[in-house]
């Protein structure tokens, strides 16, 4: 099976169809880097490509009620719906009332652009990085799981893939087994960023130690933990099951788990980063042990509670910096931290895009052990 790069990407023949990108509301900044290396790429193999985008509009009638337009011609094309459900930016007005789209009006809407399609596309594929409903992965007592059915929705529509990134529980491809569904893992974009922006950060046993947050976060800090050679240790959470608060149950305390981590560097890896809470509990239980400078990572950097308490962690010197992807949005406040360190993975979806318009297997772009291991050789010199 021919691997794909950048100088032969729209040199092979086995094509699925002609390629076409739908960037919903709110997902635009992401859909012109992707489409932008997709293009560079095409004008280097001697393609003539102007655009691969197809111009969309989810108007809303003054009583709140919408509809969705296409307003080119999809017939015959490999289609690649990219939507950002957690972009809380965008606005519509209903009854005068100025509303921020909730995830629920993100994913209505790309059913809207999914009816307007009538079944003229050759193939659907929905790229939806931040999961709709993902959050709530399981069910306790008489609970929705509205990611399953919404997965199952979308297979029921027409739609042949879906990939996501970092998902809470990527069991929930269970619900859609029949169903193309990927879970990509930025861990080697994460790892480039992270050497870019810390020059002297020394990946080895003697100087650095990655710490898993919670037990649901193990396996992609053991991925860190494995690629890079170093000590991994991992706090579990002590929770009040007696009582609810923010539809979860109160974390009393954080225990720890592992070796010692005096004077050394610390790397954090979860999914999300919502309140930040969590996250700033364990740094400070760090600290309390004598860690050297600890880095955090979320794939989605949200910080649903502001931006304050993470900036007096900074001047506190608790937490020296934290990583965050392009992959859902980052409010401008965010960007202009000096502790907010971005991991730009436009490319990466790209060369995901590229692979599956021409059906050649994505098992590299799913593990990048291998380039991860050219990036620590190249760092250690």
């Amino acid at each position: 099976m021919e691997k794909i790069t950048s100088e032969n990407v729209f040199t092979l023949e086995n094509n699925v169809a002609p390629l076409r990108i739908i960037s919903m509301n709110g997902a635009q900044e992401l859909g012109g880097k992707i489409e932008q290396h997709l293009l560079n790429w095409a004008h280097k193999c001697g393609k003539e490509e102007e655009s691969f985008a197809i111009d969309v509009d989810c108007p809303r009638f003054s009583s709140g009620d919408g509809k969705g337009l296409i307003k080119s011609s999809i017939r015959g094309s490999d289609l690649y719906i990219l939507v950002d459900v957690g972009n809380y930016s965008c606005k519509y007005k209903m009854y005068g009332f100025e509303n921020a789209m909730s995830p629920d009006d993100h994913y209505q809407d790309l059913r809207r652009i999914i009816q307007a399609t009538s079944g003229k596309a050759h193939r659907i594929n929905v790229i939806m990085p931040n999961l709709y409903g993902g959050r709530q992965h399981r069910r306790n007592y008489r609970e929705s799981l509205d990611c399953a059915v919404a997965l199952q929705e979308l297979q029921a529509m027409g739609v042949d893939n879906i990939v996501t990134f970092d998902a809470h529980d990527p069991r929930v491809c269970n619900a859609v087994p029949m169903m193309g569904f990927d879970n990509m893992m930025p861990s080697y974009q994460v790892m480039k960023a992270m050497f870019r922006n810390i020059p002297d950060l020394q990946a080895d046993r003697d100087h650095l130690m990655v710490v898993s947050p919670d037990e649901g976060a193990l396996n992609r800090n053991m991925y860190y933990a494995v690629n890079m050679g170093v000590e991994m240790g991992m706090f579990y959470k002590r929770r009040d099951y007696s009582r609810v608060v923010n539809g979860r149950n109160p974390i009393v305390a954080h225990e720890y788990l592992g070796s010692s981590v005096e004077g050394k560097d610390i790397f954090i890896a979860d999914d999300i980063i919502a309140s930040g809470e969590s996250m700033l509990d364990i740094a400070y239980e760090l600290k309390k042990r004598k860690a050297g400078r600890i880095y955090a990572y979320a794939t989605y950097a949200i910080f649903t509670a502001g931006l304050d308490k993470f900036d007096q962690a900074y001047e506190d010197g608790i937490v020296d910096g934290v990583f965050g992807t392009n992959l859902t949005y980052r409010t401008p406040e965010l960007l202009q931290r000096e502790w907010f360190h971005e991991v730009d993975c436009s490319k990466y979806v790209a060369y995901y895009i590229a692979a599956l318009n021409h059906n050649i297997s994505i098992s590299a772009l799913i593990d990048s052990h291998d380039k991860i291991q050219q990036l620590l050789e190249k760092k250690r010199g």
